[in-house]
């Protein structure tokens, strides 16, 4: 993982997000199936329970250590792998599900343009307009290792069940709908009973707590208590032969009001401008026709050091993405700005539910990009 810009690159391929199922597949005997991660081996074990909590970054975890016991115990033997560019729920949970950079699966932030129509699609709460099967055409890695005789599970929300989301990321996988933890950790334990299995949990509590109330906040820090005895129950009702990865989807900074730009406040900023996407800690700027150098300059002007600002072209040759397909590049913005520290780049005309956020997440900050990959 190396650091560019004060960033942390993506680590794709080696220990990225999307390196998981692979490394499961390998621990489960099944080689050959999904191509294999350089840098993340896992115990050979009958069944496999990935336990994923949004917004649980390492660095967050490590600051807090006395809140949580038993992931902090589990810290001692592991390294933090790192999420996709950018750092947000919707791209992340598509790299794992389909063991894919954003580049090429194409779920490139939590909003993007759709070049057809020149409108912006919502990744979490989708378009019935858009087929999720076009928008994410390739078989996901749960589908592939389905396939080689693995059972697959996902245990989610029942609201998510067939959700766009839900179809392009984790389709191939069985769904089983569980609001409640003991709902969860019930059906991990139902699904590790068959092997080889690979049962995966998603708890979203920790993130929706962050964006409201901040991770500096009383609140935050009690739900991280509760997600660790959560964790604790889950390893203590599992055989003791399967395994269980603990893992994230990003991390989260706080951004206070002395740490953000309204773009509708300086004109200058629109001009050029014909859509404004992603979030408020990666945005993706859609350019008129030949105004991406211009509108580039113009940020980076007038923004300096609290954000990197990137053409396509730039943020594609770092490699931000990993291997972009000519379908996923229009989705990409004409210019992206990353922002520094906790800076946040907000729109009160196109996004006035952001500037209600306290917690946010998106850039390459090693609070948001470094996640835990902890074996129990």
């Amino acid at each position: 993982m190396r650091a560019v810009d004060g960033f942390v690159e993506p680590a794709y391929g080696v220990r990225g997000l999307g390196d998981v199922v692979p490394a499961v597949a390998r621990a489960l005997g099944r080689t050959g199936v999904l191509p294999e991660p350089s840098g993340l081996v896992l115990p050979e074990a009958p069944a496999y329970v990935v336990f994923l909590v949004d917004g649980l970054g390492q660095r967050l975890l490590e600051r807090h250590r006395d809140l949580a016991p038993y992931l902090a115990s589990l810290l001692v033997d592991s390294q933090p792998g790192t999420a996709g560019v950018p750092s947000t729920t919707s791209t992340s949970l598509t790299s794992l599900g389909t063991a894919l950079p954003p580049g090429t699966h194409g779920l490139v932030g939590f909003t993007a343009r759709v070049p057809a129509t020149g409108k912006l699609l919502n990744a979490l709460f989708w378009d019935k307009s858009i087929d999720p099967l076009q928008w994410q055409p390739h078989e996901t890695a749960f589908s592939r290792l389905s396939a080689a005789g693995v059972r697959v599970d996902v245990v989610n929300k029942r609201e998510f069940d067939r959700s766009g989301l839900t179809v392009a990321a984790h389709r191939g996988a069985g769904y089983i709908g569980a609001d409640k933890v003991g709902e969860r950790i019930a059906a991990a334990v139902s699904g590790s009973a068959h092997r080889p299995s690979l049962t995966y949990l998603y708890d979203s509590d920790l993130d929706w707590t962050g964006h409201r109330y901040g991770v500096d906040s009383p609140q935050w820090r009690q739900q991280l208590a509760t997600v660790d005895a959560q964790a604790q129950q889950l390893r203590e009702a599992l055989p003791d032969e399967v395994r269980i990865v603990v893992v994230a989807d990003h991390g989260m900074v706080d951004c206070s009001a002395g740490d953000r730009i309204d773009v509708d406040r300086f004109p200058e900023l629109r001009e050029g401008l014909a859509l404004l996407g992603g979030e408020a800690r990666f945005r993706h700027l859609y350019a008129d026709a030949g105004a991406a150098d211009d509108l580039a300059s113009t940020w980076s002007e007038l923004l300096g050091d609290r954000a990197t600002v990137l053409t396509r072209a730039a943020a594609v040759e770092r490699g931000w993405f990993g291997a972009v397909t000519e379908a996923v590049l229009p989705r990409l913005g004409d210019v992206v700005v990353a922002g520094h520290g906790s800076f946040g780049v907000f729109s009160s005309r196109d996004f006035g539910y952001e500037t209600s956020l306290i917690g946010l997440h998106g850039s390459l900050t090693a609070d948001e990009m470094l996640i835990p990959l902890l074996v129990g």
